[in-house]
């Protein structure tokens, strides 16, 4: 499995997550210091790949560039909602050409606890709940909807971001009223569920559909909100093929461009118990190449 946190010329780094590595420019002060001193952070994604809020292994080729690319593309198209990329400066510390094609130079952001999922189908965890209680997160859905079914209209279903190794948990809106307030509370909403429409046809015009994704926002000095990490990436949200969905015929309508594949696998090789096993190479091969093709559907 790729190192999290390996050495780049310039760049100190503070801290790995799942699958991205944050840096800030080297300094003479502690780690602490100097991440709570920095005006710019980099942010590399790696090949790693987690599923189920396990690590896997192995990493899938080419897999931090891909989702960089999709992350850059989207913040694009989404000019009207502020997010935390930096434009490149020649003043700004250099990014070392090994990871350029993978990073992100970004603001820092004093992140919410609340990860913003917005559902346009019912899928996954979704259909899970659905079948044994009509609802999603609390959300009261018509009666006699089938996995992968459009819903009437998207739905809000936020959870709270758990510590590294700990699962998310999902939580009701109040909820999240309680933990940032109701004012911040209704703008992430509003946020979410405006970035999700905007996007979704966009990706429609290009034959995709946006099952469901899941956003990050956080505040920066001024106290405005602003969209971060990834955005929409094959990671974070459910694509599928638009045209075999509507088709509809023997095959499997929910045909990903996504991390499901993985996902499929997992739920039939493991019971989520102890550590999880290694991917096959087809699936590594077939991941990666569902990622390329969802960049080229989408022109990205």
């Amino acid at each position: 499995m790729s190192t999290p946190g390996a050495a780049l010329v310039g760049w100190e780094h503070v801290y790995s997550g799942k699958v991205r590595d944050l840096y800030v420019p080297e300094t003479s002060t502690s780690r602490a210091g100097a991440l709570s001193a920095a005006t710019e952070l980099l942010l590399v994604a790696s090949d790693r790949v987690s599923a189920y809020d396990f690590m896997l292994e192995p990493p899938i080729p080419g897999k931090g560039e891909l989702l960089t690319r999709l992350s850059r593309f989207w913040f694009a198209q989404l000019a009207d909602v502020p997010n935390h990329l930096l434009p490149d400066s020649a003043s700004a510390t250099p990014v070392p050409e090994s990871v350029a094609a993978r990073s992100m130079r970004v603001m820092p952001l004093t992140m919410f606890p609340i990860e913003c999922v917005v559902r346009g189908y019912l899928a996954g965890s979704g259909w899970t709940e659905y079948q044994e209680s009509g609802s999603v997160c609390g959300v009261e859905l018509p009666a006699g909807l089938e996995n992968g079914d459009r819903l009437p209209t998207p739905i809000y279903t936020p959870a709270f971001k758990a510590e590294q190794g700990d699962h998310d948990e999902n939580i009701s809106y109040e909820r999240t009223v309680e933990l940032v307030g109701p004012d911040v509370a209704a703008t992430l909403r509003d946020l979410a569920l405006h970035v999700y429409g905007s996007a979704a046809a966009v990706a429609l015009e290009h034959g995709v559909i946006i099952a469901d994704t899941k956003f990050e926002f956080g505040h920066d000095a001024d106290g405005r909100i602003r969209i971060a990490d990834e955005v929409l990436t094959s990671d974070s949200s459910r694509y599928w093929d638009a045209v075999v969905y509507a088709a509809d015929g023997d095959g499997d309508r929910t045909e990903s461009f996504d991390k499901q594949i993985v996902r499929n696998w997992l739920g039939a090789h493991w019971d989520r118990q102890g550590t999880p096993p290694e991917l096959p190479a087809d699936v590594v091969a077939t991941t990666a190449a569902r990622y390329r093709e969802l960049l080229e559907r989408l022109g990205a």
